[in-house]
């Protein structure tokens, strides 16, 4: 049986440029998601999502592999949205007035009872409060500007500044949340080598 790297068959997504921003239109894709606040760095919340996000991502795999004659494929990376009241004034200097959610591609065959079904093995070996409030729902992004950044969590700053100014010298307004895709595990990785997706939802000014 072929494996489907969806990474591969989404490109455009999630291997952006890295020499210059490009502006995509993202299409509606379905996702395991968690929803957060506050600092990822320090929020215990944080790491409990991110684990039931894994933990029940490959659990709906290999149920999916075992049981169905679906195509198999390679679990996606974590994704985050992230925002303030005010897109405008996002900084990385108040992550503790961060809201997040946090999230995995999903294929568009998972149903919500191969998920439920999968949620209760979860539990059964590493039960979470989090893991029941991981819904799976579609997300529809739409135009939007991106950049694929190496280096430190810490100091995207420059480039999401110099991303939302490319946006605006091009006639756009920013709009809806900040997106994030790690192509990286942050646990193997060193920090001046990891890769993350970029991303600004965007709109044509009036």
């Amino acid at each position: 049986m072929v494996k489907i790297d969806f990474k591969r068959e989404f490109r455009a997504l999630y291997r952006p440029s890295s020499t210059g921003f490009s502006i995509v239109d993202v299409p509606e894709l379905t996702f395991l998601m968690v929803d957060g606040h506050g600092d990822p760095n320090t929020s215990p919340r944080y790491q409990a999502a991110v684990e039931a996000l894994f933990g029940l991502s490959y659990a709906v795999k290999f149920l999916l592999k075992a049981h169905t004659v679906t195509p198999d494929y390679g679990v996606m990376p974590l994704e985050g949205l992230w925002w303030t009241a005010d897109i405008t004034t996002f900084s990385l200097d108040n992550k503790a007035d961060w809201d997040w959610t946090m999230m995995i591609m999903q294929p568009h065959w998972v149903s919500e009872d191969v998920v439920e079904a999968a949620r209760s093995r979860v539990a059964k070996k590493n039960p979470s409060p989090v893991l029941g409030e991981v819904r799976l729902a579609p997300y529809l992004e739409g135009l939007a500007i991106q950049i694929l950044y190496t280096g430190p969590y810490d100091d995207e700053a420059p480039t999401i500044a110099a991303m939302h100014a490319d946006a605006r010298a091009q006639g756009y307004a920013l709009r809806g949340k900040h997106h994030e895709i790690y192509l990286s595990d942050p646990r193997r990785t060193a920090p001046e080598k990891l890769q993350t997706v970029l991303r600004q939802p965007i709109k044509p000014l009036p």
